[in-house]
């Protein structure tokens, strides 16, 4: 059996690594108006009646990827992808962002490339890239790393906390392009290690891409949907972007639910030529975001209307549902319907 730890990623130490981390930063949130919001995707400073979410994340590995294939653009959708995905989940709009990009040597060409996928990304989430900083890091950095920081702004009586998911509440996911940023060390693992796959040759799965594309392929900006349904009069629960932890991410919305996924798409064709190297199912859901790329949660009454403008953006699907339960599980029912908890 194929892990993650044994691709070099272990979540559990990287969870203990964030709680000792943070342990020693908590009291810091008394020297400001800070909206305590434990565990969420973004963090909350108190304006008023409106607030500031913010948000950083990285690429990751899928810089890699990236530097087999010579191909540097998607890395920097990437970078804006994950850090307005997780600015959306608190109800926020998206506004700005600055960028960090660490090289081992500068390469004006290969920072062009990054540029404009960042540029990219902006368009598609609306923000302006407002500033950044660029380090040259020799014996430090092996060839870059980017990172990003964003904001958005919401007003405090909109903020999607997470603390109105109720029992009965439905769980609607958007599909996801593929891999995203998140997973990448196994997937490089299982695909160019154990199967010995080249990054050019044919994705086993679908002959129409070659393995190298289905790995770098964008991660989706959900700006659009999101804000457009945050607009309209559908009173949404919960939001939750689907990345590293996989499906588990969701019990970060709120301690006291549990979540019952029973109704996923079948799984994109990565994901199939990944777990044929031999992943168990288990992992693979830990870890991957399955086809499902941002999750919704909201009182079914609303499941029809918001399905109807959420399918103009990307498709979307009535996956499970939530259960009261402090145990604060994660119940799935697989592709090949095994029953697994997260």
């Amino acid at each position: 059996m194929v892990t993650y730890s044994e691709a070099g990623v272990d979540i559990s130490l990287e969870e203990q690594t964030v709680r000792a981390l943070t342990g020693e930063l908590s009291e810091t949130l008394e020297y400001r108006n800070i909206i305590k919001n434990k565990g969420h995707f973004a963090a909350l400073v108190d304006f008023g009646s409106r607030a500031i979410a913010m948000s950083t994340d990285g690429v990751g590995s899928k810089i890699l990827i990236a530097n087999l294939m010579n191909k540097f653009d998607t890395v920097g959708i990437d970078c804006i992808a994950m850090v307005v995905n997780d600015i959306l989940c608190v109800g926020a709009e998206p506004i700005a962002m600055v960028d960090y990009l660490a090289v081992e040597q500068p390469d004006p060409e290969v920072a062009s490339e990054i540029g404009k996928g960042l540029k990219v990304g902006c368009q598609q989430a609306k923000i302006a890239m407002i500033g950044g900083e660029t380090a040259s890091l020799p014996k430090i950095i092996k060839d870059f790393d980017l990172a990003g920081t964003g904001i958005g702004t919401v007003d405090k009586d909109k903020i999607v906390t997470g603390t109105d998911i109720k029992d009965g509440d439905v769980i609607i996911g958007i599909a996801s392009s593929g891999v995203h940023s998140n997973g990448l060390s196994l997937a490089r693992k299982a695909l160019l290690d154990i199967a010995n796959y080249d990054v050019n040759d044919k994705l086993p799965t679908d002959e129409n891409i070659t393995v190298g594309e289905a790995l770098l392929e964008p991660t989706i900006i959900y700006v659009d949907p999101i804000m457009e349904l945050l607009n309209s009069d559908i009173e949404v629960h919960g939001l939750g972007h689907i990345t590293g932890g996989g499906f588990s991410n969701l019990k970060r919305l709120n301690h006291e639910m549990t979540y019952i996924i029973d109704n996923l798409p079948k799984p994109l064709p990565v994901f199939e030529a990944i777990q044929a190297t031999g992943i168990e199912n288990k992992e693979m859901y830990h870890v991957f975001n399955m086809g499902i790329g941002f999750a919704v949660i909201l009182d079914k009454k609303y499941q029809d209307q918001a399905l109807e403008l959420l399918n103009k953006y990307h498709d979307a699907y009535i996956i499970g549902e939530i259960k009261e339960d402090k145990d604060n599980r994660v119940l799935i029912t697989t592709h090949n319907n095994e029953n697994i908890e997260l």
